[in-house]
């Protein structure tokens, strides 16, 4: 592509040496820094790019795009071609997407946003709209999909290269509709800056990511930079529910939606809304009237009778017909790694689900408390990550003990800090007269999982939270393969072996 086209999608502030140059790729690694090639200087929360300019002109990059003043480099490297911007992540995410033809614009593209729930969301819109008959796309945590084809997923929101490389792939494959999560890391460092969003959802904003993001108002600004940048012919659809529901749309320029389970009477008068009601909660199943058609899903709890509203609302939005969204909402099955369960022995109930915040946590809890049937106990097995939010450690631990019968704390991905000092913090948050031989502490996640086997009776439940469909364990720089889903269902299948070694 010509350098002067793609400059165009810039504000650009300054300019050094030709422009009528061709480019072949974009790129922000200096490792791929080569002719032909526009090299872009991130300035990162741990890295500056801008360290690695040099490097970059002297491997012969094609363009240099940076943040800096140009002087001292346009001095040295005359021959070189400096591009100067106000925001040099912003304009990745503009030249990435031109660079692959703006993909975006060529299906509708909805975005989902929030604290929990985004990724029920839109594994249950791309079921939902893949069993009407439409091509689909898919961004999410667990996997990305490209029609039928099944890709892996490293990051909730990939970086502004990937996703435009995705969504030209799924251009080119048909796709009629694509629905990605929005992470509000991605808001912040303009992952989805140039991207052509047809709606985007709120689903609920808690405590989370204040290790990057400082304050919760910064991370509810993050999230609502979202629905700020949303063209007057998209919709903005937001739960009304949630306490920051009103004020994340306050801003949009898109026709704004709410979707309500307790009836919306404080909303503005003439809005649309979509309103559940006469819910019914079923383990494994939820039932509910909406304000057009009664609708069912395979979903437990009263948290999942919101992400299947959102998604009956986008549907509707999308201009699907009730019946259809309906009958294929009765098909969906809830992504991998979210209320998973195994029946075990003698009634035993086993769980995973990838709650690792306070209220994730407890929304879990308290649904599976409802669930509890006569003398049944519930044993939760959890941990908080290293490197992160350590404020949020005690809330965990107390959210846990208040709705568990039998807590076992243990590691999540510890990363670079000690399991042991993360341990210690999390029992911060259990109360002064808290029971011991309803708490147990062991930093070996598997080990953890084991014992929360053994202490089982016949009909317990037993809940291992936080990591959900994660198929590791980050230590000291290393993912060590580890499966919650595997290490439970494997102890719950030698439950013989487990009570004869505890006597022995």
């Amino acid at each position: 592509m010509k350098l002067d086209l793609l400059l165009r999608e810039l504000e650009v502030l300054d300019t050094r040496g030709p422009l009528d140059l061709s480019i072949e790729s974009v790129c922000a690694d200096h490792r791929e820094a080569k002719p032909g090639a526009l090299w872009v200087a991130i300035r990162g929360s741990r890295v500056d790019g801008h360290t690695w300019v040099e490097e970059a002109l002297r491997a012969g990059v094609s363009v240099v795009v940076v943040e800096n003043d140009l002087a001292p480099w346009a001095e040295a490297y005359p021959q070189s071609t400096l591009v100067r911007v106000q925001n040099s992540a912003e304009a990745l995410g503009l030249l990435a997407s031109a660079m692959q033809g703006h993909p975006s614009r060529d299906f509708d593209l909805i975005g989902v946003t929030g604290t929990n729930g985004k990724t029920s969301v839109v594994t249950l819109l791309y079921q939902v709209f893949s069993q009407m008959g439409f091509p689909c796309g898919l961004i999410s945590t667990v996997e990305c999909r490209v029609g039928d084809r099944v890709l892996p997923s490293t990051h909730t929101t990939p970086d502004a290269l990937r996703i435009n490389e995705l969504l030209r792939e799924m251009k080119e494959a048909g796709c009629r509709y694509v629905f990605m999560e929005v992470s509000s890391h991605a808001m912040a460092q303009h992952r989805v800056r140039g991207l052509r969003f047809r709606g985007g959802v709120f689903t609920n904003l808690t405590r989370d990511h204040l290790d990057y993001h400082g304050t919760m108002e910064n991370y509810f600004l993050a999230k609502r930079a979202f629905f700020d940048s949303l063209e007057s012919t998209a919709f903005a659809l937001y739960n009304a529910d949630d306490a920051y529901g009103q004020a994340m749309v306050s801003c949009s320029a898109a026709n704004r939606v709410a979707y309500t389970l307790k009836g919306g009477a404080d909303l503005p008068a003439g809005q649309v809304v979509f309103g559940g009601s006469n819910l019914v909660l079923e383990p494994g199943s939820l039932r509910m009237d909406t304000t057009e058609i009664p609708v069912q899903a395979n979903l437990t709890g009263r948290f999942n009778a919101y992400n299947a509203l959102a998604v009956y609302a986008v549907a509707r939005l999308l201009s699907a017909a009730p019946t259809e969204i309906s009958k294929a909402l009765a098909q969906a099955q809830p992504p991998q790694g979210r209320m998973w369960s195994l029946k075990g022995p003698e009634g035993r109930w086993g769980l995973v689900d990838y709650a690792h915040t306070p209220d994730a946590l407890e929304q879990v809890l308290t649904t599976l408390k409802d669930l509890q049937k006569g003398p049944s106990r519930l044993l939760v097995v959890f941990g908080c990550g290293g490197d992160r939010d350590q404020g949020k450690r005690p809330l965990m631990a107390e959210v846990a003990y208040k709705h568990s019968d039998v807590l076992v704390m243990t590691s999540d991905n510890p990363r670079s800090e000690d399991p042991f000092r993360i341990l210690e913090q999390m029992r911060e948050g259990l109360p002064a007269d808290a029971e011991s031989e309803r708490v147990h502490s062991i930093a070996d996640r598997d080990g953890a999982i084991r014992e929360a086997v053994r202490l089982s009776r016949p009909g317990d439940m037993i809940l291992v939270a936080g990591k959900g469909h994660e198929a590791y364990q980050e230590i000291q720089g290393q993912r060590i393969p580890f499966s919650d889903r595997e290490r439970l269902t494997h102890y719950l299948n030698s439950m013989d072996s487990i009570d004869a070694n505890s006597k022995s």
